[in-house]
């Protein structure tokens, strides 16, 4: 048995998680912050630490950062009362949350947050040089959008199971509107894959690596046909982050959860850890999809700098990969949040109009149009 395989893959899957959990404990706070900001508030400022808050200058300016607030919030969320009211489908209402927040956790396996490194001997264990995903599938792409399909399911249940009837709306919003989006989000990275020939997301970014990212001209504009299949990737790019705010039922497109409407949609009955694991759910999500936009369209973790490509397998440079992965995701993150407190929610027969009549033809014409200069520019 590879034992030094297991173990090193056993770690990646901690370290993915951990990252996961922090990453949306603290997107949460951003999105206070940010919040805050816009309607000229403060926002979380008063959580302190016993040891670290009394730390003259620190102490006090990681408090009006509010850097704690995430972690007070997980302590109450797991000691609130564990209420479930007597009308539900008792059954369904406890495995909703899972089956939610299972597939985005899941999804986070296929996506590649750097490139080979070379770890050598550690405790006796020889690790070599080792991918940074925790599993390179030849379908990667293919296995995410049939991860992110299952997802609704866990929010139908939830609508099914509180037996209430804004909760059984929300459940039907959110299954009409993923079908809608997913539809559509399929459709957009059609024209990635025409380009690279290959369904591996790491082969992905080793041809943005060699020919520029797929928002920066790929290709280098050697050939006029370049040009437009630059356009056809800002669309692709365009069409994949609106159905990413769908997918994952972010403002504009928050029916399901509609406060206004619905008062909390698929959720309303929910309280204490099991809200929480909807809610982590939600955001990571959202670190998953902004993830795979990075990798399509944004390089993944490569530089537009020599040495900080695919080929590098040093220990520091690999790092600085990871790094800039990190800070690609945090950005389209951080867009995620300021559209939700830009944007007014959109009506349901607006949202359904935009997906079907709208997007959809977009994506089947941008299709058809990557086709006509793939073929143009391999026949010259």
């Amino acid at each position: 048995m590879d034992w030094e395989l297991i173990v090193f893959n056993a770690v990646k899957v901690i370290v993915v998680f951990a990252v996961a959990l922090t990453g949306c404990a603290y997107a949460v706070l951003a999105e206070r912050k940010v919040s805050a900001l816009i309607q000229d508030r403060v926002g979380p400022n008063r959580v302190s630490f016993p040891l670290i808050g009394s730390i003259p200058i620190i102490g006090p300016f990681l408090t009006r950062l509010g850097v704690w607030q995430p972690l007070v919030d997980g302590v109450k969320a797991f000691l609130k009362e564990d209420y479930t009211p007597d009308h539900v489908r008792k059954v369904y209402y406890w495995l909703a949350p899972m089956i939610s927040m299972f597939p985005a956790v899941l999804i986070l396996a296929v996506i590649p947050f750097g490139s080979s490194l070379n770890f050598g001997s550690i405790g006796g264990y020889e690790f070599g040089v080792q991918k940074m995903v925790v599993a390179d599938l030849n379908v990667g792409i293919l296995f995410t959008f049939g991860i992110v399909s299952l997802s609704v399911y866990g929010i139908v249940l939830a609508g099914y199971a509180a037996n209430s009837k804004y909760p059984f709306l929300g459940g039907i919003r959110s299954s009409a509107q993923m079908i809608s989006y997913e539809i559509a989000m399929g459709m957009s990275v059609v024209p990635v894959f025409m380009m690279v020939g290959d369904l591996n997301l790491g082969e992905i970014i080793k041809f943005q690596a060699d020919n520029g990212w797929m928002v920066l001209l790929p290709g280098g504009g050697q050939h006029i046909a370049d040009f437009g299949l630059w356009a056809c990737m800002l669309v692709s790019f365009g069409i994949f982050t609106i159905a990413a705010f769908a997918e994952t039922n972010r403002l504009p497109f928050d029916l399901p959860e509609a406060e206004t409407e619905l008062v909390s949609g698929f959720n309303t009955e929910y309280s204490s850890m099991r809200f929480a694991i909807f809610f982590m759910g939600e955001y990571i999500a959202m670190i998953a999809g902004c993830a795979m936009i990075v990798v399509l369209f944004c390089g993944g973790w490569t530089l537009p700098f020599p040495g900080f490509d695919t080929r590098a397998q040093d220990l520091w440079t690999g790092l600085i990969q990871i790094l800039a992965f990190g800070v690609k995701t945090t950005f389209f993150l951080g867009v995620m949040i300021w559209v939700r407190w830009m944007l007014p929610r959109f009506r349901y027969d607006q949202l359904m109009d935009l997906g079907w009549r709208r997007i959809l033809p977009i994506a089947l014409a941008n299709i058809v149009i990557t086709a006509l200069l793939i073929f143009w520019k391999h026949a010259a």
